[in-house]
Protein backbone atom coordinates (compact mmCIF):
# COMPACT_ATOMS: atom_id res chain seq x y z
CA UNK A 1 0.00 0.00 0.00
CA UNK A 2 1.19 3.78 -0.65
CA UNK A 3 1.29 6.01 2.42
CA UNK A 4 -1.40 8.68 2.89
CA UNK A 5 -0.57 11.65 1.73
CA UNK A 6 0.56 14.23 4.32
CA UNK A 7 -2.56 16.56 5.50
CA UNK A 8 -1.73 20.05 4.65
CA UNK A 9 -2.50 22.68 7.63
CA UNK A 10 -5.14 24.80 6.99
CA UNK A 11 -4.63 28.97 7.23
CA UNK A 12 -8.07 30.79 7.88
CA UNK A 13 -8.74 33.95 6.31
CA UNK A 14 -9.87 36.87 8.79
CA UNK A 15 -9.67 39.86 6.87
CA UNK A 16 -11.16 42.75 8.40
CA UNK A 17 -11.34 45.62 5.85
CA UNK A 18 -13.99 46.85 4.11
CA UNK A 19 -13.19 46.21 0.46
CA UNK A 20 -11.69 42.49 0.29
CA UNK A 21 -12.75 40.53 -2.66
CA UNK A 22 -14.64 37.95 -0.62
CA UNK A 23 -15.73 38.81 2.27
CA UNK A 24 -15.15 43.00 2.63
CA UNK A 25 -16.86 45.09 5.46
CA UNK A 26 -18.13 41.65 6.92
CA UNK A 27 -15.79 41.65 9.71
CA UNK A 28 -14.32 44.80 10.22
CA UNK A 29 -15.91 45.26 13.78
CA UNK A 30 -13.51 43.57 16.33
CA UNK A 31 -16.83 41.46 17.84
CA UNK A 32 -17.78 39.83 14.51
CA UNK A 33 -14.01 39.23 13.79
CA UNK A 34 -13.62 36.90 17.05
CA UNK A 35 -17.12 35.35 16.44
CA UNK A 36 -15.63 34.55 12.78
CA UNK A 37 -12.12 33.42 14.49
CA UNK A 38 -13.99 31.26 17.00
CA UNK A 39 -15.89 29.42 14.18
CA UNK A 40 -12.51 28.69 12.21
CA UNK A 41 -11.44 27.31 14.98
CA UNK A 42 -14.41 25.06 15.92
CA UNK A 43 -14.26 23.84 12.57
CA UNK A 44 -10.63 22.54 13.18
CA UNK A 45 -8.08 25.43 11.41
CA UNK A 46 -4.70 25.28 12.09
CA UNK A 47 -3.63 28.89 11.31
CA UNK A 48 -5.78 32.28 11.65
CA UNK A 49 -4.39 34.88 8.39
CA UNK A 50 -5.42 38.36 9.84
CA UNK A 51 -5.54 40.67 7.38
CA UNK A 52 -6.48 44.98 7.62
CA UNK A 53 -5.59 45.77 4.19
CA UNK A 54 -7.08 44.25 0.87
CA UNK A 55 -5.06 43.07 -1.43
CA UNK A 56 -7.55 42.11 -4.01
CA UNK A 57 -7.01 43.50 -8.07
CA UNK A 58 -7.08 47.29 -7.87
CA UNK A 59 -6.51 47.48 -4.12
CA UNK A 60 -5.13 50.75 -2.51
CA UNK A 61 -3.16 51.14 0.48
CA UNK A 62 -4.37 51.40 3.81
CA UNK A 63 -2.24 53.38 6.27
CA UNK A 64 -0.50 52.09 8.54
CA UNK A 65 -1.71 53.53 12.10
CA UNK A 66 -5.01 51.74 10.56
CA UNK A 67 -4.11 49.09 10.09
CA UNK A 68 -2.51 48.76 13.70
CA UNK A 69 -6.26 49.63 15.38
CA UNK A 70 -7.64 47.21 13.34
CA UNK A 71 -4.99 44.27 14.16
CA UNK A 72 -4.22 45.00 18.05
CA UNK A 73 -7.91 44.16 19.42
CA UNK A 74 -8.40 41.38 17.00
CA UNK A 75 -5.42 39.88 17.98
CA UNK A 76 -6.02 40.14 21.49
CA UNK A 77 -9.22 38.87 21.45
CA UNK A 78 -8.16 35.83 19.95
CA UNK A 79 -4.95 35.20 22.44
CA UNK A 80 -6.84 35.80 25.06
CA UNK A 81 -9.51 33.18 24.04
CA UNK A 82 -7.51 30.48 22.08
CA UNK A 83 -4.40 29.14 21.96
CA UNK A 84 -4.02 29.40 18.16
CA UNK A 85 -1.06 30.88 15.31
CA UNK A 86 -1.71 33.74 13.87
CA UNK A 87 -0.24 35.28 10.72
CA UNK A 88 -0.60 39.25 10.03
CA UNK A 89 -0.58 39.68 6.25
CA UNK A 90 0.84 43.00 5.68
CA UNK A 91 4.04 44.24 4.13
CA UNK A 92 4.79 47.26 6.78
CA UNK A 93 7.22 46.74 9.29
CA UNK A 94 5.52 48.87 12.10
CA UNK A 95 2.64 46.94 11.37
CA UNK A 96 4.27 43.50 11.70
CA UNK A 97 6.06 45.14 14.75
CA UNK A 98 3.21 46.01 16.49
CA UNK A 99 1.68 42.88 15.80
CA UNK A 100 4.34 40.89 16.92
CA UNK A 101 4.46 42.72 20.17
CA UNK A 102 1.22 40.97 20.59
CA UNK A 103 1.46 37.42 20.42
CA UNK A 104 1.49 37.21 16.45
CA UNK A 105 3.44 34.05 14.90
CA UNK A 106 3.72 34.54 11.60
CA UNK A 107 3.90 37.59 9.12
CA UNK A 108 2.61 37.13 5.33
CA UNK A 109 4.12 39.33 3.05
CA UNK A 110 2.52 39.28 -0.41
CA UNK A 111 5.67 41.72 -1.48
CA UNK A 112 8.20 39.39 -0.35
CA UNK A 113 10.05 41.79 2.10
CA UNK A 114 10.45 44.27 -0.98
CA UNK A 115 8.17 46.59 0.01
CA UNK A 116 9.53 48.26 3.27
CA UNK A 117 12.99 47.34 3.94
CA UNK A 118 12.38 47.22 7.57
CA UNK A 119 10.90 43.78 7.46
CA UNK A 120 13.65 41.81 7.08
CA UNK A 121 15.66 43.02 10.20
CA UNK A 122 12.79 43.10 12.37
CA UNK A 123 12.33 38.85 11.49
CA UNK A 124 15.72 38.38 11.89
CA UNK A 125 15.47 39.85 15.35
CA UNK A 126 12.01 37.80 16.00
CA UNK A 127 13.86 34.40 15.20
CA UNK A 128 11.08 32.08 16.25
CA UNK A 129 8.76 34.26 13.55
CA UNK A 130 7.95 32.88 10.33
CA UNK A 131 7.39 34.48 7.22
CA UNK A 132 5.33 33.69 3.83
CA UNK A 133 7.45 34.97 0.57
CA UNK A 134 4.79 35.36 -1.57
CA UNK A 135 5.22 35.95 -5.35
CA UNK A 136 3.45 38.98 -7.37
CA UNK A 137 3.95 40.47 -10.67
CA UNK A 138 3.31 44.57 -10.13
CA UNK A 139 1.43 45.89 -7.22
CA UNK A 140 -2.10 44.48 -6.12
CA UNK A 141 -3.78 48.27 -8.12
CA UNK A 142 -1.89 47.10 -11.02
CA UNK A 143 -1.16 43.50 -11.11
CA UNK A 144 -3.46 42.31 -13.51
CA UNK A 145 -3.52 44.81 -15.79
CA UNK A 146 -1.11 42.75 -18.61
CA UNK A 147 0.82 40.07 -16.83
CA UNK A 148 3.50 38.50 -19.10
CA UNK A 149 6.29 35.64 -18.95
CA UNK A 150 8.83 34.18 -20.87
CA UNK A 151 8.07 30.55 -18.49
CA UNK A 152 6.15 31.20 -15.47
CA UNK A 153 7.61 28.85 -13.32
CA UNK A 154 11.31 29.16 -14.34
CA UNK A 155 10.52 32.47 -13.60
CA UNK A 156 8.46 32.42 -10.36
CA UNK A 157 11.60 30.02 -9.26
CA UNK A 158 14.35 32.32 -9.79
CA UNK A 159 12.45 34.94 -8.02
CA UNK A 160 12.25 32.55 -5.15
CA UNK A 161 15.50 31.65 -5.22
CA UNK A 162 16.78 35.22 -4.85
CA UNK A 163 14.26 36.32 -2.38
CA UNK A 164 15.67 32.86 -0.01
CA UNK A 165 19.33 33.94 -0.19
CA UNK A 166 17.97 37.99 0.42
CA UNK A 167 16.56 36.67 3.44
CA UNK A 168 19.16 33.94 4.68
CA UNK A 169 21.85 36.67 4.02
CA UNK A 170 20.12 38.95 6.74
CA UNK A 171 19.96 36.27 9.46
CA UNK A 172 16.62 34.93 8.57
CA UNK A 173 16.48 31.01 9.33
CA UNK A 174 15.71 28.70 6.15
CA UNK A 175 13.16 26.49 8.51
CA UNK A 176 10.99 30.16 8.97
CA UNK A 177 10.64 30.68 5.72
CA UNK A 178 7.01 29.84 3.50
CA UNK A 179 6.83 30.13 -0.02
CA UNK A 180 3.26 30.91 -2.10
CA UNK A 181 3.45 30.92 -5.79
CA UNK A 182 0.80 33.76 -5.53
CA UNK A 183 -2.25 32.56 -7.63
CA UNK A 184 -4.13 35.72 -9.34
CA UNK A 185 -1.39 38.18 -8.11
CA UNK A 186 -0.26 39.31 -11.20
CA UNK A 187 -1.10 35.64 -13.51
CA UNK A 188 -3.57 34.90 -16.42
CA UNK A 189 -5.27 31.95 -15.92
CA UNK A 190 -2.47 29.95 -17.72
CA UNK A 191 -0.06 31.12 -15.62
CA UNK A 192 -2.25 30.41 -12.36
CA UNK A 193 -3.06 27.04 -14.18
CA UNK A 194 0.92 25.86 -14.46
CA UNK A 195 1.65 27.17 -10.99
CA UNK A 196 -1.05 25.16 -8.98
CA UNK A 197 -0.27 21.75 -11.48
CA UNK A 198 3.59 21.91 -10.95
CA UNK A 199 4.01 23.14 -7.09
CA UNK A 200 6.54 19.96 -7.06
CA UNK A 201 9.00 22.26 -9.05
CA UNK A 202 9.31 24.33 -6.25
CA UNK A 203 10.04 21.88 -3.32
CA UNK A 204 13.84 22.07 -3.97
CA UNK A 205 14.23 25.29 -3.64
CA UNK A 206 11.89 25.30 -0.09
CA UNK A 207 10.16 22.46 1.23
CA UNK A 208 7.58 24.69 3.04
CA UNK A 209 4.84 26.10 0.14
CA UNK A 210 1.43 27.23 0.78
CA UNK A 211 -0.93 27.51 -1.74
CA UNK A 212 -4.29 30.19 -1.61
CA UNK A 213 -6.97 29.22 -4.22
CA UNK A 214 -9.86 30.34 -2.71
CA UNK A 215 -12.55 31.91 -3.95
CA UNK A 216 -10.25 33.36 -6.79
CA UNK A 217 -11.32 34.83 -10.00
CA UNK A 218 -9.66 31.92 -11.88
CA UNK A 219 -12.50 29.73 -11.13
CA UNK A 220 -15.34 31.98 -12.15
CA UNK A 221 -13.16 32.36 -15.98
CA UNK A 222 -13.05 28.10 -16.19
CA UNK A 223 -16.77 27.98 -14.87
CA UNK A 224 -18.64 31.27 -14.45
CA UNK A 225 -19.34 31.87 -11.14
CA UNK A 226 -20.16 34.63 -8.36
CA UNK A 227 -17.82 34.66 -5.49
CA UNK A 228 -19.75 32.91 -3.09
CA UNK A 229 -20.62 30.24 -5.46
CA UNK A 230 -16.72 28.97 -5.85
CA UNK A 231 -16.66 26.36 -2.85
CA UNK A 232 -16.05 23.50 -5.37
CA UNK A 233 -13.70 24.86 -7.98
CA UNK A 234 -11.94 26.05 -4.62
CA UNK A 235 -11.35 22.20 -3.71
CA UNK A 236 -11.03 21.30 -7.21
CA UNK A 237 -7.97 23.63 -7.03
CA UNK A 238 -5.91 21.96 -4.11
CA UNK A 239 -6.18 18.56 -5.09
CA UNK A 240 -2.90 18.29 -6.84
CA UNK A 241 -1.07 20.62 -4.08
CA UNK A 242 -2.48 18.19 -1.33
CA UNK A 243 -1.37 15.50 -3.67
CA UNK A 244 2.50 17.13 -3.82
CA UNK A 245 2.78 17.98 -0.34
CA UNK A 246 1.53 21.65 0.14
CA UNK A 247 2.45 22.63 3.57
CA UNK A 248 -0.18 25.36 4.20
CA UNK A 249 -3.76 25.87 2.40
CA UNK A 250 -4.91 29.51 2.63
CA UNK A 251 -8.73 29.17 2.84
CA UNK A 252 -12.10 31.08 3.53
CA UNK A 253 -14.58 27.60 3.91
CA UNK A 254 -12.34 26.04 6.85
CA UNK A 255 -14.85 23.20 7.05
CA UNK A 256 -15.46 21.85 4.12
CA UNK A 257 -11.11 21.92 2.84
CA UNK A 258 -11.10 20.23 6.55
CA UNK A 259 -13.26 17.17 5.44
CA UNK A 260 -12.39 17.33 1.60
CA UNK A 261 -8.61 16.23 2.90
CA UNK A 262 -9.69 14.46 5.47
CA UNK A 263 -11.56 11.81 3.02
CA UNK A 264 -8.72 12.56 0.23
CA UNK A 265 -6.14 11.21 2.43
CA UNK A 266 -8.42 7.78 3.47
CA UNK A 267 -8.93 7.29 0.01
CA UNK A 268 -5.30 7.80 -0.87
CA UNK A 269 -4.28 5.32 2.24
CA UNK A 270 -6.11 2.78 0.07
CA UNK A 271 -4.20 2.82 -2.72
CA UNK A 272 -2.74 -0.22 -3.67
Amino acid sequence: MHNSIAKPKLMGILNITEDSFSDGNQYIQTDRALVHAAEMIRDQVQIIDIGAESTRPGAKPIAENIQIERLLPVINGIKSAHQIKLSIDTRKASVAAAALAVGADMINDISALRDDPQMVDLLADHPETEIVLMHMQGSPEDMQNRPQYKDVISEVKAFFTERITYCLNHGIKMQNIIIDPGIGFGKTLEHNLLLMANLHQFRPICSRILLGTSRKSFIDLIDPSSVSERLSGSLASVMYAICDGVEILRVHDVKEHHQFIKVLSEVSAMRI
